[in-house]
């Protein structure tokens, strides 16, 4: 069986964004998230299963108290430790609490180039208080990360976003395309750039190549409603990353939540290598003898493993189905009635609710 390489620890759902494509819950209590003990608890058995990455993420990560044992305690234990975050919360002393603790790198989230932009689909005024997060962050050294979703009303500027990924100090800028699911499906007409806008951004991401040459590193993420095959699911699904939710539960990936009668478990219940090697969740669609046709005979059934069961839920009901966006996918009439719409005048966005600023 694979091991799991990574961990995404979601400490939290508190944010203080309200980003119209974000796929986490706004209703779980604080009561309900897993305490210092009950986390270190579960690190240790993920070490044991030979988990090498921990990203600690959210919401935002930082609205935890106890982050600084968190990540003392992860290092210890052999983790590489990765943090997640809007950068609010981020100034120098807090910077360097958590980089003596031994943390590893950053992953800062931006919305776009232009403040103005920004801050309107973070729902925050927070542009500015990212920046300085971002200085923070190089001052001591710390590898920095850039991540920015891409949809209809920024796909425009990603020279600009790029110019400003150098200018922060980064070492690596992620552009990844909206997934759609949680919020950001309920958004999507707002969302789904066209494909004019698609095309353009690939020629945008190659020359931002060329600007920055080695100085800084640009991931693509396509836009897989525009592909003819979906991306692969998590590197095939249970096979190498876990993601435990604030309250405890054990996913295979971050939207698994969603999927109906998955027999989801939870940490506080069962060992972590009890749930990576026997429960429903994790072995419902590993392998291949869940598929049915066109996956089954599909002889790309081992690069994208049919695409992502999240996505065929949302867009079917059915997350067994063949992932929508598949060109062989019997139910791709979905992906292309809404790639038909996608040029219609923009529709309003509906902002996640009920933040908790820090």
């Amino acid at each position: 069986m694979d091991r799991p390489l990574g961990l995404l620890a979601e400490l939290t759902y508190r944010c203080p964004l309200h980003c119209p494509y974000c796929s986490n819950p706004v209703a779980v209590p604080d009561s309900a998230e897993l305490a210092l003990p009950e986390w270190l608890r579960v690190l240790e058995q993920a070490r044991r299963l030979g988990v090498l990455q921990l990203h600690l993420s959210g919401g935002e990560p930082l609205a935890r108290p106890d982050l600084t044992p968190l990540v003392a305690s992860a290092r210890e234990l052999g983790f590489y430790v990765n943090l997640v975050t809007s950068g609010v919360g981020l100034d120098e002393p807090r910077a360097g609490e958590l980089a003596h603790a031994g943390l590893d790198h950053v992953q800062l989230s931006f919305q776009d180039a232009d403040r103005a932009a920004a801050d309107e689909t973070a729902g925050a005024r927070v542009f500015d208080r990212k920046k300085a997060a971002a200085a923070a962050i190089t001052a001591l050294g710390l590898p920095l990360t850039i991540n920015v979703v891409l949809h209809r009303a920024n796909i425009g500027r990603i020279e600009a976003i790029a110019d400003l990924a150098a200018t922060l100090g980064a070492d690596r800028l992620e552009l990844a395309h909206t997934q759609y699911y949680g919020w950001a499906l309920l958004n999507r007409s707002a969302l789904l750039p066209t494909r004019d806008q698609v095309l353009a951004a690939e020629q945008a991401v190659a020359q931002a190549r060329l600007v920055h040459g080695d100085t800084l590193e640009i991931v693509y993420v396509v836009a897989d409603y525009y592909e003819p095959y979906p991306k692969p699911c998590t590197h095939g699904w249970g096979r190498r990353h876990i993601i435990i939710a604030p309250d405890g539960r054990a996913l295979p990936c971050p939207a698994a939540a969603q999927i109906v009668g998955l027999g989801i478990d939870n940490v506080r219940e069962r060992s972590l290598g009890e749930i990576w090697q026997h429960s429903a969740a994790f072995t419902r669609f590993r392998g291949e003898e869940w598929m049915s046709e066109p996956c089954r005979s599909c002889p790309r059934r081992t690069i994208d493993f049919g695409g992502c069961r999240c996505q065929a839920f949302a867009l079917t009901g059915d997350a067994a189905r063949t992932d929508p966006v598949c060109q062989f996918s019997p139910d791709h009439h979905l992906v292309d009635a809404a790639l038909h719409g996608a040029g219609s005048p923009r529709s309003p966005l509906r902002l996640r609710s009920n933040p908790r600023v820090i």
